[in-house]
């Protein structure tokens, strides 16, 4: 792991949580794009050290629609950016992590992405994200 690349935050209506973002809490709006992958539109916003990514979903197919569903607006993942991140996946399952996909998928941005099953991480969903 390299750094944390963003925190994932799920939300009900993209455009009126960006506004709060910058107005209130001051951050500056990167870009805005759709996952096809993920059933999502995705706002990366400049937190200083990291990143927020806010997720609204695209359908009710989308995990975050159901996410919202069952807990409501508020943290869905924390991102952890890494290089490698196939030879990763492999160290990672050799020590017992549970991954939800067995290859990686493309991500905001085009990065590759897998996310770590959060039953195999004490509750925590994290995202592995390889922007190499």
């Amino acid at each position: 792991m390299e750094n944390v690349d963003h925190i994932g935050i799920a939300v009900r209506n993209i455009d009126e949580r960006i506004a709060y973002y910058t107005d209130v809490l001051g951050m500056n709006l990167e870009k805005v794009e759709e996952v096809e992958s993920e059933q999502v539109k995705v706002a990366f916003l400049d937190g200083g050290n990291t990143h927020i990514e806010l997720l609204e979903p695209l359908s009710e197919s989308s995990a975050i629609h159901g996410y919202l569903e069952k807990r409501g607006e508020g943290i869905h993942h924390i991102a952890l950016k890494v290089k490698g991140i196939e030879q990763e996946m492999e160290r990672m399952k050799a020590e017992g992590a549970r991954l939800l996909s067995e290859q990686p998928k493309i991500g905001a941005g085009g990065a590759k992405v897998v996310f770590i099953h959060p039953k195999s991480s004490f509750g925590v969903l994290y995202e592995l994200v390889d922007r190499g």
